[in-house]
């Protein structure tokens, strides 16, 4: 399995349990720590612990195991690495707060416009 078809079945696994506001990534040109990011919103603690169980599910059954998980005990962001994909599910106010999707949205230094004098 491909980075891409398992960012496709990590999005799946998410929008099975009603994920919130799910956005994939493509960061392989930003770095080599991974190919995509992944980010939704559960509706609570609950909520995201059972999204991440489900994608935890789903991609072992793939065969792509997990390498590590973050964040599980406190149910506000839980990071689970997949190597190839970094899923990051979250409470909709942390979200907010850390706006990763802008974070990584950002162009590099060198791609950038010159400013207007």
């Amino acid at each position: 399995m491909n980075s891409e078809q398992l960012s496709e079945l990590v999005v799946e696994a998410l929008d099975d349990l009603k994920a919130k506001d799910i956005v994939r990534l493509d960061v392989r040109d930003m770095t080599t720590v991974t190919d995509y990011m992944i980010i939704a919103s559960g509706t609570s603690s609950r909520h995201v612990q059972a999204l991440i169980d489900k994608v935890r599910e789903q991609t072992t059954l793939a065969g792509h195991r997990a390498v590590g998980v973050e964040g599980e005990e406190g149910g506000e962001w839980v990071l689970l690495d997949l190597e190839d994909a970094l899923v990051h599910v979250m409470l909709p106010s942390v979200r907010e707060f850390y706006n990763l999707e802008k974070l990584w949205s950002l162009t590099p230094a060198g791609d950038r416009a010159a400013p207007d004098v």
